[in-house]
Protein backbone atom coordinates (compact mmCIF):
# COMPACT_ATOMS: atom_id res chain seq x y z
CA UNK A 1 0.00 0.00 0.00
CA UNK A 2 1.38 3.43 -1.17
CA UNK A 3 0.80 6.18 1.03
CA UNK A 4 1.31 9.93 -0.30
CA UNK A 5 2.50 13.02 1.78
CA UNK A 6 2.06 15.78 -0.62
CA UNK A 7 3.09 19.75 0.65
CA UNK A 8 3.14 22.60 -2.01
CA UNK A 9 1.33 25.70 -2.52
CA UNK A 10 1.07 25.06 -6.37
CA UNK A 11 -1.74 22.89 -7.72
CA UNK A 12 -0.03 19.83 -9.74
CA UNK A 13 -1.02 16.87 -11.08
CA UNK A 14 0.43 13.45 -10.70
CA UNK A 15 0.18 10.66 -12.32
CA UNK A 16 0.48 6.93 -10.60
CA UNK A 17 1.21 4.33 -12.80
CA UNK A 18 0.25 1.59 -13.31
CA UNK A 19 -3.16 2.47 -11.78
CA UNK A 20 -3.46 5.45 -14.27
CA UNK A 21 -5.39 7.51 -11.50
CA UNK A 22 -4.76 11.25 -11.87
CA UNK A 23 -4.47 13.23 -8.25
CA UNK A 24 -4.99 16.87 -8.02
CA UNK A 25 -2.83 17.70 -4.91
CA UNK A 26 -2.15 20.86 -3.34
CA UNK A 27 2.01 21.34 -1.95
CA UNK A 28 4.68 23.00 -1.07
CA UNK A 29 7.65 21.53 -1.04
CA UNK A 30 8.52 18.11 -0.60
CA UNK A 31 6.75 14.73 -1.26
CA UNK A 32 7.07 11.67 1.10
CA UNK A 33 5.98 8.40 0.22
CA UNK A 34 5.49 5.34 2.62
CA UNK A 35 5.61 2.28 2.16
CA UNK A 36 3.45 0.17 4.53
CA UNK A 37 5.71 -3.15 5.51
CA UNK A 38 3.72 -6.40 5.43
CA UNK A 39 5.83 -7.77 8.34
CA UNK A 40 4.65 -9.44 10.94
CA UNK A 41 3.84 -6.70 13.83
CA UNK A 42 5.94 -6.68 17.18
CA UNK A 43 4.56 -4.86 20.03
CA UNK A 44 7.03 -3.94 22.39
CA UNK A 45 5.27 -0.85 23.69
CA UNK A 46 2.68 -2.68 25.79
CA UNK A 47 3.35 -3.79 29.48
CA UNK A 48 1.13 -6.47 29.26
CA UNK A 49 1.91 -10.21 30.46
CA UNK A 50 1.80 -12.67 27.67
CA UNK A 51 -1.64 -14.76 27.25
CA UNK A 52 0.37 -18.29 27.65
CA UNK A 53 1.79 -17.12 30.95
CA UNK A 54 -1.63 -16.69 32.30
CA UNK A 55 -2.80 -19.15 35.40
CA UNK A 56 -5.78 -19.62 33.99
CA UNK A 57 -6.16 -23.56 34.90
CA UNK A 58 -5.40 -22.29 38.84
CA UNK A 59 -7.71 -19.25 38.17
CA UNK A 60 -10.61 -22.25 36.88
CA UNK A 61 -10.12 -24.43 40.43
CA UNK A 62 -9.96 -21.40 42.77
CA UNK A 63 -13.24 -20.09 40.73
CA UNK A 64 -15.12 -23.45 40.88
CA UNK A 65 -13.86 -24.00 44.92
CA UNK A 66 -15.27 -20.68 46.06
CA UNK A 67 -18.45 -20.79 43.83
CA UNK A 68 -19.25 -24.41 44.72
CA UNK A 69 -18.77 -23.23 48.62
CA UNK A 70 -21.80 -21.21 50.01
CA UNK A 71 -19.96 -19.36 52.77
CA UNK A 72 -18.19 -18.46 50.17
CA UNK A 73 -20.30 -17.72 47.21
CA UNK A 74 -22.84 -15.57 49.07
CA UNK A 75 -21.04 -13.25 50.44
CA UNK A 76 -18.96 -13.21 47.24
CA UNK A 77 -21.96 -12.31 45.36
CA UNK A 78 -22.94 -9.93 47.74
CA UNK A 79 -21.74 -6.14 48.97
CA UNK A 80 -18.58 -6.65 50.95
CA UNK A 81 -17.41 -5.49 53.93
CA UNK A 82 -15.31 -1.43 53.48
CA UNK A 83 -12.06 -2.98 53.75
CA UNK A 84 -12.74 -6.16 51.85
CA UNK A 85 -12.62 -9.83 51.93
CA UNK A 86 -11.73 -11.07 54.75
CA UNK A 87 -10.34 -14.16 54.11
CA UNK A 88 -8.00 -12.62 51.42
CA UNK A 89 -7.17 -9.80 53.93
CA UNK A 90 -5.76 -12.58 56.05
CA UNK A 91 -3.91 -14.99 53.07
CA UNK A 92 -2.56 -11.63 51.88
CA UNK A 93 -1.44 -10.86 54.90
CA UNK A 94 0.41 -13.65 55.77
CA UNK A 95 2.14 -13.95 52.10
CA UNK A 96 3.02 -10.82 51.87
CA UNK A 97 5.00 -11.49 55.44
CA UNK A 98 6.78 -14.76 54.27
CA UNK A 99 7.93 -12.27 51.31
CA UNK A 100 9.03 -9.79 53.13
CA UNK A 101 10.18 -11.53 56.07
CA UNK A 102 7.43 -9.13 58.31
CA UNK A 103 4.35 -9.52 60.57
CA UNK A 104 1.42 -10.54 58.95
CA UNK A 105 -1.14 -7.85 60.24
CA UNK A 106 -4.46 -8.18 58.08
CA UNK A 107 -5.53 -4.76 59.86
CA UNK A 108 -3.00 -3.36 57.30
CA UNK A 109 -4.19 -4.63 54.16
CA UNK A 110 -7.15 -2.88 52.07
CA UNK A 111 -8.63 -4.50 49.02
CA UNK A 112 -8.28 -2.52 45.60
CA UNK A 113 -9.71 -2.52 42.55
CA UNK A 114 -6.19 -2.74 41.32
CA UNK A 115 -3.25 -0.52 41.61
CA UNK A 116 -4.81 2.15 39.94
CA UNK A 117 -8.39 2.18 41.25
CA UNK A 118 -6.69 2.13 44.41
CA UNK A 119 -4.48 5.32 43.72
CA UNK A 120 -7.19 7.38 42.96
CA UNK A 121 -9.33 6.12 45.84
CA UNK A 122 -6.31 7.29 48.02
CA UNK A 123 -5.87 10.39 46.44
CA UNK A 124 -9.48 11.31 47.19
CA UNK A 125 -9.26 10.46 50.81
CA UNK A 126 -5.78 11.64 51.41
CA UNK A 127 -5.07 15.07 49.31
CA UNK A 128 -6.84 18.40 48.53
CA UNK A 129 -6.11 20.61 45.59
CA UNK A 130 -5.68 23.62 47.11
CA UNK A 131 -2.83 22.13 49.58
CA UNK A 132 -1.33 18.95 48.40
CA UNK A 133 1.97 19.24 45.53
CA UNK A 134 3.11 16.10 43.97
CA UNK A 135 6.05 14.78 43.51
CA UNK A 136 6.92 12.33 40.69
CA UNK A 137 9.57 10.48 39.52
CA UNK A 138 11.32 10.75 36.02
CA UNK A 139 11.06 8.76 34.14
CA UNK A 140 7.64 7.83 35.26
CA UNK A 141 4.62 5.49 34.62
CA UNK A 142 2.59 7.81 32.67
CA UNK A 143 -0.24 6.56 32.74
CA UNK A 144 -0.83 7.85 36.21
CA UNK A 145 -0.51 11.25 35.52
CA UNK A 146 -4.10 11.59 34.89
CA UNK A 147 -4.94 9.86 38.06
CA UNK A 148 -3.56 12.84 39.43
CA UNK A 149 -4.91 15.40 37.13
CA UNK A 150 -8.36 13.91 37.66
CA UNK A 151 -7.38 14.69 41.13
CA UNK A 152 -7.13 18.60 40.82
CA UNK A 153 -3.32 18.09 41.74
CA UNK A 154 -0.05 19.63 40.16
CA UNK A 155 2.56 17.31 39.47
CA UNK A 156 6.75 18.31 39.61
CA UNK A 157 9.05 16.05 38.08
CA UNK A 158 12.49 14.35 40.44
CA UNK A 159 15.06 12.82 38.49
CA UNK A 160 15.76 9.32 39.28
CA UNK A 161 19.45 9.85 39.78
CA UNK A 162 21.58 7.49 40.71
CA UNK A 163 19.53 6.09 43.99
CA UNK A 164 16.69 5.73 42.83
CA UNK A 165 15.55 9.59 43.41
CA UNK A 166 17.31 12.91 43.64
CA UNK A 167 17.16 13.16 46.86
CA UNK A 168 18.69 16.62 47.17
CA UNK A 169 16.49 17.85 44.53
CA UNK A 170 13.37 16.42 46.23
CA UNK A 171 14.58 18.07 49.42
CA UNK A 172 15.06 21.23 47.57
CA UNK A 173 11.79 21.22 46.32
CA UNK A 174 9.62 20.39 49.44
CA UNK A 175 11.31 23.28 51.42
CA UNK A 176 10.51 25.77 48.68
CA UNK A 177 6.75 24.54 48.48
CA UNK A 178 6.87 24.62 52.58
CA UNK A 179 7.85 28.14 52.24
CA UNK A 180 6.15 29.55 49.70
CA UNK A 181 2.69 28.20 50.76
CA UNK A 182 3.15 28.27 54.30
CA UNK A 183 -0.46 26.79 55.95
CA UNK A 184 -2.35 26.55 52.62
CA UNK A 185 -6.21 26.43 53.38
CA UNK A 186 -8.24 23.44 52.02
CA UNK A 187 -11.39 22.10 49.59
CA UNK A 188 -12.45 19.17 51.45
CA UNK A 189 -13.80 19.58 55.13
CA UNK A 190 -12.25 17.40 57.42
CA UNK A 191 -12.92 14.00 58.78
CA UNK A 192 -12.17 11.73 61.33
CA UNK A 193 -10.74 8.61 59.49
CA UNK A 194 -8.50 10.98 57.25
CA UNK A 195 -5.90 13.56 57.01
CA UNK A 196 -5.12 15.99 53.81
CA UNK A 197 -1.33 15.44 53.46
CA UNK A 198 1.13 18.52 51.98
CA UNK A 199 3.25 16.51 49.37
CA UNK A 200 2.17 12.97 48.00
CA UNK A 201 5.82 10.89 46.61
CA UNK A 202 4.74 9.03 44.07
CA UNK A 203 7.52 6.06 42.54
CA UNK A 204 7.77 2.65 41.48
CA UNK A 205 10.64 1.58 43.60
CA UNK A 206 11.67 -1.68 42.61
CA UNK A 207 12.22 -2.87 38.83
CA UNK A 208 10.59 0.05 37.61
CA UNK A 209 8.39 1.34 34.97
CA UNK A 210 9.68 2.33 32.93
CA UNK A 211 13.28 2.56 33.56
CA UNK A 212 13.89 -0.68 35.52
CA UNK A 213 15.98 0.54 37.61
CA UNK A 214 15.52 -0.19 41.67
CA UNK A 215 15.80 2.01 44.90
CA UNK A 216 18.91 1.86 46.90
CA UNK A 217 18.03 0.85 50.51
CA UNK A 218 19.84 4.03 52.09
CA UNK A 219 17.66 5.79 49.43
CA UNK A 220 14.79 4.44 50.34
CA UNK A 221 15.62 5.22 54.57
CA UNK A 222 16.74 8.65 53.35
CA UNK A 223 13.61 9.27 51.78
CA UNK A 224 11.20 7.65 54.41
CA UNK A 225 12.91 10.42 56.68
CA UNK A 226 11.89 13.55 54.57
CA UNK A 227 8.49 12.04 54.08
CA UNK A 228 8.64 12.22 57.81
CA UNK A 229 9.76 15.71 57.85
CA UNK A 230 7.71 17.33 54.89
CA UNK A 231 4.24 15.41 55.66
CA UNK A 232 4.70 13.78 52.83
CA UNK A 233 2.66 10.36 52.02
CA UNK A 234 5.04 8.19 49.74
CA UNK A 235 2.74 6.13 47.98
CA UNK A 236 4.99 3.22 46.20
CA UNK A 237 3.62 0.87 43.41
CA UNK A 238 4.79 -2.45 44.26
CA UNK A 239 3.50 -4.15 41.51
CA UNK A 240 6.73 -6.12 40.09
CA UNK A 241 8.64 -7.48 43.32
CA UNK A 242 7.68 -10.88 42.79
CA UNK A 243 8.88 -10.77 39.53
CA UNK A 244 12.78 -11.23 40.20
CA UNK A 245 15.56 -13.75 38.60
CA UNK A 246 19.31 -13.98 38.51
CA UNK A 247 20.92 -12.54 35.58
CA UNK A 248 24.28 -14.89 35.96
CA UNK A 249 24.81 -18.44 36.79
CA UNK A 250 27.06 -17.38 39.94
CA UNK A 251 23.47 -15.94 41.51
CA UNK A 252 21.80 -17.16 44.37
CA UNK A 253 18.78 -18.66 43.56
CA UNK A 254 17.38 -19.82 46.43
CA UNK A 255 17.49 -16.17 48.39
CA UNK A 256 15.35 -14.93 45.59
CA UNK A 257 11.97 -16.46 47.06
CA UNK A 258 12.30 -13.67 49.32
CA UNK A 259 12.35 -10.15 48.67
CA UNK A 260 16.11 -8.62 48.98
CA UNK A 261 14.83 -5.40 50.11
CA UNK A 262 12.56 -3.89 52.27
CA UNK A 263 9.49 -1.96 51.07
CA UNK A 264 9.27 1.70 51.71
CA UNK A 265 5.63 0.69 53.51
CA UNK A 266 8.63 -1.49 55.94
CA UNK A 267 10.50 1.02 56.57
CA UNK A 268 8.04 3.46 57.42
CA UNK A 269 6.66 0.96 59.91
CA UNK A 270 9.87 -0.11 61.81
CA UNK A 271 12.71 2.91 61.28
CA UNK A 272 13.18 4.67 64.13
CA UNK A 273 11.59 7.03 65.81
CA UNK A 274 8.91 4.20 65.27
CA UNK A 275 5.60 5.64 64.71
CA UNK A 276 2.39 5.53 67.22
CA UNK A 277 0.21 3.16 66.71
CA UNK A 278 -2.51 5.74 65.61
CA UNK A 279 -0.42 6.82 62.97
CA UNK A 280 -1.19 7.50 59.76
CA UNK A 281 1.53 6.94 58.64
CA UNK A 282 4.10 8.56 55.45
CA UNK A 283 4.00 5.42 53.30
CA UNK A 284 1.75 3.05 51.09
CA UNK A 285 2.50 0.67 49.42
CA UNK A 286 0.07 -0.22 46.51
CA UNK A 287 -0.27 -4.06 45.33
CA UNK A 288 -1.58 -5.57 42.79
CA UNK A 289 -2.51 -9.61 40.91
CA UNK A 290 -2.36 -7.87 37.62
CA UNK A 291 1.57 -8.64 36.60
CA UNK A 292 1.18 -11.99 38.65
CA UNK A 293 -2.11 -13.74 37.64
CA UNK A 294 -3.64 -11.16 35.32
CA UNK A 295 -4.52 -8.25 34.61
CA UNK A 296 -8.24 -8.48 34.39
CA UNK A 297 -8.79 -9.92 37.50
CA UNK A 298 -9.05 -6.27 38.75
CA UNK A 299 -8.20 -7.06 42.25
CA UNK A 300 -5.06 -5.84 44.33
CA UNK A 301 -4.33 -4.13 47.59
CA UNK A 302 -2.80 -1.49 49.78
CA UNK A 303 -0.58 -1.75 52.83
CA UNK A 304 -0.40 0.79 55.26
CA UNK A 305 -1.05 1.88 59.24
CA UNK A 306 -4.32 0.69 60.19
CA UNK A 307 -5.45 4.02 60.37
CA UNK A 308 -4.82 4.68 56.85
CA UNK A 309 -6.47 1.36 55.62
CA UNK A 310 -9.38 2.29 57.74
CA UNK A 311 -9.72 5.90 56.02
CA UNK A 312 -8.90 4.41 52.67
CA UNK A 313 -11.61 2.05 53.11
CA UNK A 314 -14.51 4.90 53.89
CA UNK A 315 -13.84 6.27 50.25
CA UNK A 316 -16.83 7.31 49.07
CA UNK A 317 -17.40 4.84 46.00
CA UNK A 318 -16.43 1.87 48.43
CA UNK A 319 -18.96 2.85 51.00
CA UNK A 320 -21.74 3.34 47.81
CA UNK A 321 -20.87 -0.09 46.06
CA UNK A 322 -19.00 -2.09 48.79
CA UNK A 323 -15.42 -3.42 48.49
CA UNK A 324 -13.84 -3.53 45.26
CA UNK A 325 -13.63 -6.34 43.55
CA UNK A 326 -15.82 -8.65 46.04
CA UNK A 327 -16.26 -11.75 43.70
CA UNK A 328 -12.90 -11.77 42.15
CA UNK A 329 -11.46 -11.45 45.63
CA UNK A 330 -13.05 -15.13 46.64
CA UNK A 331 -11.07 -16.82 43.87
CA UNK A 332 -7.84 -14.80 44.74
CA UNK A 333 -7.59 -15.85 48.38
CA UNK A 334 -8.67 -19.75 47.48
CA UNK A 335 -5.73 -19.19 44.99
CA UNK A 336 -3.09 -18.07 47.13
CA UNK A 337 -4.64 -20.41 50.27
CA UNK A 338 -4.16 -23.17 47.98
CA UNK A 339 -0.40 -22.36 47.51
CA UNK A 340 -1.30 -22.13 43.61
CA UNK A 341 -0.61 -18.28 42.99
CA UNK A 342 3.05 -18.99 44.49
CA UNK A 343 3.82 -21.90 42.47
CA UNK A 344 3.04 -19.99 38.95
CA UNK A 345 5.24 -16.77 40.61
CA UNK A 346 8.07 -19.70 41.14
CA UNK A 347 7.96 -21.97 38.33
CA UNK A 348 6.05 -20.20 35.73
CA UNK A 349 7.04 -16.37 35.31
CA UNK A 350 9.80 -15.63 36.70
CA UNK A 351 11.30 -18.64 34.76
CA UNK A 352 9.82 -17.40 31.83
CA UNK A 353 10.98 -13.66 32.43
CA UNK A 354 14.43 -15.01 32.90
CA UNK A 355 14.46 -16.13 29.23
CA UNK A 356 12.79 -13.85 27.57
CA UNK A 357 15.15 -11.50 29.27
CA UNK A 358 18.38 -13.14 28.31
CA UNK A 359 16.79 -13.27 24.79
CA UNK A 360 16.60 -9.45 24.50
CA UNK A 361 19.27 -8.21 26.42
CA UNK A 362 21.72 -10.82 24.55
CA UNK A 363 19.95 -9.31 21.06
CA UNK A 364 20.51 -5.78 22.39
CA UNK A 365 24.54 -6.24 23.49
CA UNK A 366 24.98 -7.93 20.14
CA UNK A 367 23.02 -5.40 17.35
CA UNK A 368 22.34 -1.93 19.24
CA UNK A 369 25.59 -1.64 21.75
CA UNK A 370 27.90 -1.11 18.58
CA UNK A 371 25.78 1.42 17.45
CA UNK A 372 26.35 3.57 20.62
CA UNK A 373 23.51 2.70 22.79
CA UNK A 374 23.71 1.98 26.30
CA UNK A 375 21.55 -0.28 28.51
CA UNK A 376 20.04 1.20 31.41
CA UNK A 377 20.07 -0.61 34.76
CA UNK A 378 19.58 -4.32 34.85
CA UNK A 379 20.91 -5.39 38.32
CA UNK A 380 19.56 -5.10 42.00
CA UNK A 381 21.56 -3.19 44.51
CA UNK A 382 24.83 -4.56 42.51
CA UNK A 383 23.81 -8.04 42.32
CA UNK A 384 23.53 -10.07 38.76
CA UNK A 385 19.03 -9.91 39.51
CA UNK A 386 16.82 -8.54 37.69
CA UNK A 387 12.99 -8.28 37.16
CA UNK A 388 9.73 -6.11 35.81
CA UNK A 389 8.73 -6.28 32.58
CA UNK A 390 11.13 -3.47 31.03
CA UNK A 391 14.78 -2.37 29.51
CA UNK A 392 15.27 1.08 29.39
CA UNK A 393 17.62 2.14 26.32
CA UNK A 394 20.05 5.54 25.65
CA UNK A 395 20.52 5.98 22.40
CA UNK A 396 22.85 8.39 21.14
CA UNK A 397 22.89 11.89 21.66
CA UNK A 398 22.13 12.82 18.49
CA UNK A 399 19.26 10.62 18.01
CA UNK A 400 15.92 11.19 18.84
CA UNK A 401 14.19 8.23 20.25
CA UNK A 402 11.06 9.22 18.87
CA UNK A 403 12.04 9.49 15.41
CA UNK A 404 13.49 6.07 15.91
CA UNK A 405 10.13 5.05 17.07
CA UNK A 406 8.02 6.56 14.12
CA UNK A 407 10.54 4.71 11.81
CA UNK A 408 10.35 1.54 13.61
CA UNK A 409 6.73 1.77 13.53
CA UNK A 410 6.36 2.40 9.23
CA UNK A 411 9.61 0.72 7.83
CA UNK A 412 9.70 -2.55 10.45
CA UNK A 413 6.36 -2.58 11.97
CA UNK A 414 7.88 -2.55 15.25
CA UNK A 415 6.43 -0.55 18.22
CA UNK A 416 8.76 0.30 20.60
CA UNK A 417 7.95 3.85 23.57
CA UNK A 418 9.81 6.66 23.10
CA UNK A 419 11.21 8.14 26.35
CA UNK A 420 9.17 11.16 25.73
CA UNK A 421 5.92 9.42 26.96
CA UNK A 422 7.14 8.81 30.62
CA UNK A 423 8.39 12.82 31.19
CA UNK A 424 5.59 13.76 33.94
CA UNK A 425 2.76 14.98 32.43
CA UNK A 426 3.27 19.33 32.05
CA UNK A 427 6.71 19.36 33.63
CA UNK A 428 9.30 19.66 30.97
CA UNK A 429 12.09 19.89 33.25
CA UNK A 430 12.86 16.48 32.72
CA UNK A 431 12.94 15.38 29.72
CA UNK A 432 13.91 11.51 27.61
CA UNK A 433 14.18 12.79 23.99
CA UNK A 434 16.68 9.93 24.28
CA UNK A 435 15.62 7.00 25.57
CA UNK A 436 13.46 3.83 24.60
CA UNK A 437 11.45 1.61 26.90
CA UNK A 438 11.59 -2.43 25.67
CA UNK A 439 9.19 -4.97 27.37
CA UNK A 440 10.00 -8.44 27.06
CA UNK A 441 6.94 -9.74 28.09
CA UNK A 442 4.13 -9.39 25.77
CA UNK A 443 5.29 -10.08 22.73
CA UNK A 444 6.17 -14.16 21.71
CA UNK A 445 10.03 -15.51 22.93
CA UNK A 446 10.14 -16.58 19.36
CA UNK A 447 9.72 -12.61 18.26
CA UNK A 448 11.82 -10.48 20.64
CA UNK A 449 15.67 -11.14 18.94
CA UNK A 450 13.82 -10.30 15.61
CA UNK A 451 12.54 -7.22 17.23
CA UNK A 452 16.06 -6.16 18.03
CA UNK A 453 17.42 -6.59 14.35
CA UNK A 454 14.86 -5.04 13.21
CA UNK A 455 15.12 -1.67 15.68
CA UNK A 456 19.16 -2.42 15.01
CA UNK A 457 18.07 -1.51 11.22
CA UNK A 458 16.03 1.57 12.16
CA UNK A 459 19.25 2.85 14.20
CA UNK A 460 21.61 1.98 11.05
CA UNK A 461 19.56 3.56 8.59
CA UNK A 462 19.16 6.69 10.42
CA UNK A 463 22.82 7.14 11.12
CA UNK A 464 23.85 6.31 7.59
CA UNK A 465 21.99 9.83 6.56
CA UNK A 466 18.33 8.92 6.52
CA UNK A 467 17.88 11.54 9.12
CA UNK A 468 16.75 11.62 12.90
CA UNK A 469 15.45 15.14 13.25
CA UNK A 470 11.83 15.38 14.15
CA UNK A 471 11.32 17.58 11.06
CA UNK A 472 11.67 15.10 9.02
CA UNK A 473 8.98 12.89 9.89
CA UNK A 474 5.79 13.04 11.04
CA UNK A 475 5.12 11.48 13.97
CA UNK A 476 1.68 9.42 15.22
CA UNK A 477 0.88 10.31 18.57
CA UNK A 478 -2.53 9.01 18.47
CA UNK A 479 -1.00 5.52 17.82
CA UNK A 480 0.20 4.97 21.11
CA UNK A 481 -3.31 4.78 22.67
CA UNK A 482 -4.09 1.60 20.56
CA UNK A 483 -0.39 0.41 21.01
CA UNK A 484 -0.84 0.53 24.72
CA UNK A 485 -4.23 -1.56 24.33
CA UNK A 486 -6.41 1.09 24.59
CA UNK A 487 -9.81 -0.25 23.26
CA UNK A 488 -12.42 2.41 21.57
Amino acid sequence: MTFLKVTNSSLFKLQLKPSKILLNCFATRHIHIHRMTTKKPINLLRGWPNPALLPTPAILRAAQSALSDPSISTPGLLYGPDPGFQPLREEIAKWLGEFYTGEADANRICITGGASQNLACVLQVYTDPLKTKVWMVAPCYFLACRIFEDAGLKMRAVEEGSGGIDLVALERGLENSRRENGESKTLKRSTPWSKIYSNIIYCVPTFSNPSGKTMTLSTREALVKLARKYDALIITDDVYDFLQFPTSSTALTGSLSKALLPRLVDLDRTLEPIPSEGSFGNAMSNGSFSKIAGPGVRTGWSESTPKFTYGLSQCGSSRSGGAPSQLAATMMAELLKNGDLQAHIEKVLNPAYKKRYEIMIEGIQKHLVPLGVKVGEVSFEGKAVFGGYFIWLELPQNTSAEVVAERARQDESLIVAPGHIFEVSNDPSVQFKNSLRLCFAWEEESDLEESILRLARVMKNIGGGAGSRSTEIEVDKQAVKQDLGEFQ
